[in-house]
């Protein structure tokens, strides 16, 4: 059991610390509403990697990767990013006092429905636990009991949450560090992040 537990310690660990979209969301939210907005954006994007880890090891992800399914879900995954995106460079342009609301302004619940949104409309999440499950199935066996996949995604999802509640804070903690002029700059700059995101994935999908 301690074998599994730390197999899916390091899976999450590797998972999550690749830099990403939902990175680049949780900082513009971060530096502008500070440790709370930032968490939520993780934890709503924690559900969603839970999803897609819970449909892997159970070998239903497969599906997703046909071009029925993947293909809608890339593009709703690309107008997410788009959309996050044009607000990210609109709120950093707009004048403080009038800044407009949206979903650079919104609060906890909209981030965290907004990380789970990013987590489940990306094509490489899928591809990602499709593809592991053959890695999992080496530390596990090929007929895993319960408690050993319990136990496995235990340590994934624990590894992930230790990644969201130190990300957060040190989102939290450059804020602190920051002129408002920075702020805006940060917020331009993840805007048009994730807007070259947007694009990458609508680029894959068309080479695909």
């Amino acid at each position: 059991m301690t074998q599994i537990l730390l197999a899916a310690l390091g899976i999450g660990l590797v998972f999550n610390l690749v830099p990403g979209p939902v990175f680049a969301e949780s900082l513009r939210r971060g530096v502008r509403g500070g440790f709370r907005p930032a968490l939520a954006v993780q934890i709503g994007s924690l559900v969603g990697d839970a999803v897609w880890a819970i449909l892997g090891l159970s070998g239903v992800a497969a599906l997703f990767l046909l071009p029925a399914v993947r293909t809608p879900l890339t593009v709703v995954g690309c107008l997410i990013l788009a959309w996050l995106g044009a607000a990210g460079i609109r709120n950093a342009l707009a004048v403080p006092d009038t800044r407009p609301a949206g979903p650079g302004n919104a609060g906890r619940s909209s981030a965290m429905l907004t990380g789970a949104g990013m987590s489940l409309g990306n094509p490489w999440n899928i591809v990602y636990w499709a593809g592991s499950a053959g890695a999992v199935a080496g530390t596990l066996g090929q007929e895993p009991e319960l408690r050993q996949l319990a136990a496995f995604l235990g340590g994934f999802m624990g590894a992930s949450l230790l990644w969201c509640l130190v990300c957060a804070g040190l989102i939290a903690g450059l804020r602190r560090a920051l002129r408002p002029a920075a702020v805006r700059g940060i917020e331009a700059v993840t805007g048009v992040a994730l807007l070259a995101f947007a694009v990458l994935l609508l680029i894959r999908l068309v080479q695909s």
